[in-house]
């Protein structure tokens, strides 16, 4: 199998993992806390720049035909202008920013993959906080409180265990 076989087949695994993990949800106010964001971010290191936004362009294709991937099971394209839509954005960019970062390092490290997948999942939160903000016209003050603040605790622990995979399966130097 060609190495551009195995990538696209490894980008069809994180749309699906991503989708799975939509389905493992709390239910919060506006924005569910979802499992999603530990397979977005790894998607970027272990991908890179490239497969890892396409595996994320794909999934986000699926929930717009109308398979119910995206949170608690919605779909359409309309979740697109909703108060997650900026989210949705930030997961095909998130894979981007992270995966250029561990490009720049020859053997990146436990904490240059944690900075990588930092910095990605900081573009998730930008783009969905700022869409959060603009939908429900709320000051974005408020919008950080209620679309930030609560996934701090659970994505620094994604983003911890999210670094310790992707440096074990170093997948990384198929993205380069």
């Amino acid at each position: 199998m060609s190495l551009r076989v195995k990538r696209l087949v490894y980008a069809a695994l994180f749309a699906a993992l991503t989708a799975v993990s939509a389905w493992v949800t709390i239910p919060l106010p506006y924005v569910p806390i979802t499992l999603q964001t530990f397979f977005v971010i790894l998607s970027g290191v272990v991908l890179g720049p490239y497969f890892g936004a396409l595996s994320m362009a794909v999934y986000l294709l699926l929930g717009f035909v109308g398979l119910p991937v995206f949170a608690g099971g919605q779909s359409g394209l309309g979740t697109l202008a909703g108060p997650t839509g900026g989210y949705m954005i930030g997961f095909i960019l998130c894979p981007i920013v992270a995966g250029l970062i561990v490009r720049m390092r020859r053997d990146p490290g436990l904490i240059w993959y944690g900075l990588a997948m930092l910095a990605g999942d900081a573009m998730v939160f930008a783009f969905g906080v700022l869409q959060l903000s603009v939908v429900l016209h709320m000051p974005l003050d408020r919008a950080i409180v209620i679309g930030l603040l609560p996934f701090i605790p659970g994505d620094v622990l994604k983003l911890i265990v999210a670094s310790l995979v992707a440096r074990r399966l170093k997948f990384s130097e198929a993205g380069r």
